[in-house]
């Protein structure tokens, strides 16, 4: 039976609760996750479900998926159409950074996070995320602890980002945000940093953090929030694996920029760190303490 609805009523009802109830959906996201993706089918499941499992009416999910080959666009659609707080942008794109710069700039929350296809949340970080963006002070970045994990599912690291002013991370003497599936941030903190450097295949987020480092005060909040996965035959795996030199040579290039604007007092700041603390290592990775050890080096000749 149809009920009818009298006209005088019908007049007080806003017309996008008539008309349009995407609108009405979009005006309580607060929180984006973007999940850049190219041929990522063997995880891009798993990555939808653990958003899934955690999604509120504030949050939604967006995939830009770089038109793939492998079913990755296909499996999405069939996950967004009975699940709407996912958003698929399936299209050509010039890379990882471009495709997180169109998911900054389409994003629908004022707080957004990027979580890589083959990484993975905590149970019940995400709602957690949303109550601790409220009263800061905008534009804010808050991270977490990071477990991380091997391919073969053994554990490799834990990371516990718990100094990261800009001298400290200029240092590489302390240990930095890793993996974004451990932080968040407010999406206008791109007015301060511009967009992520396409240019930079290998460390894009490292350059963004530091950048962003230099404009506000980063948190960082002692909880486990992420898990950073070494699958086989991932962009993560690769890119840790076969480039990481290269990776940091980057990183130290962005530091070098960095340092030589740095005023005095942080130039005290940073030669005072460097004589007191060793070179940051980790476990079972002699290459990369040795690529460790010519950053230091190359800090100290720049500071002499």
């Amino acid at each position: 039976m149809k009920i009818k609805v009298p006209r005088q009523v019908l007049k007080s009802v806003p017309k996008w609760a008539l008309h349009d109830k995407n609108k009405a959906l979009e005006q309580k996201i607060k929180l984006t996750i973007i999940t850049p993706v190219f041929n990522g089918a063997a995880f891009i499941e798993k990555c939808l479900e653990n958003v899934g499992t955690q999604v509120t009416e504030e949050i939604e999910h967006l995939i830009l998926d770089g038109l793939s080959t492998d079913g990755t666009a296909e499996k999405v659609r069939a996950y967004a159409e009975k699940h709407p707080h996912v958003r698929l942008i399936s299209e050509k794109d010039k890379g990882q950074s471009d495709a997180m710069n169109k998911g900054v700039t389409i994003a629908k929350g004022s707080v957004i996070g990027f979580l890589n296809v083959d990484d993975y949340y905590e149970p019940g970080i995400l709602p957690r995320i949303i109550p601790l963006f409220e009263g800061k002070k905008e534009p804010a970045f808050i991270c977490g602890n990071l477990n991380i994990w091997n391919a073969d599912g053994s554990f490799r690291h834990f990371n516990k980002p718990d100094q990261i002013n800009l001298v400290e991370l200029a240092s590489n003497c302390f240990e930095w945000p890793y993996n974004p599936s451990a932080y968040f941030y407010h999406k206008s903190l791109h007015k301060l940093t511009g967009p992520y450097n396409p240019d930079n295949h290998y460390c894009m987020d490292y350059e963004f953090i530091l950048e962003a480092a230099r404009h506000i005060s980063l948190e960082h909040v002692d909880e486990l929030w992420g898990n950073f996965f070494m699958a086989e035959g991932s962009k993560t795996l690769n890119a840790h694996e076969e480039v990481l030199e290269e990776a940091f040579k980057m990183g130290q290039k962005i530091r070098n920029s960095i340092i030589a604007e740095f005023s005095e007092q942080e130039e005290n700041q940073l030669k005072k760190i460097i004589s007191s603390h060793k070179v940051m290592e980790l476990p079972r990775k002699p290459k990369l303490n040795e690529v460790f050890k010519k950053i230091l080096n190359s800090i100290k000749k720049m500071l002499s």
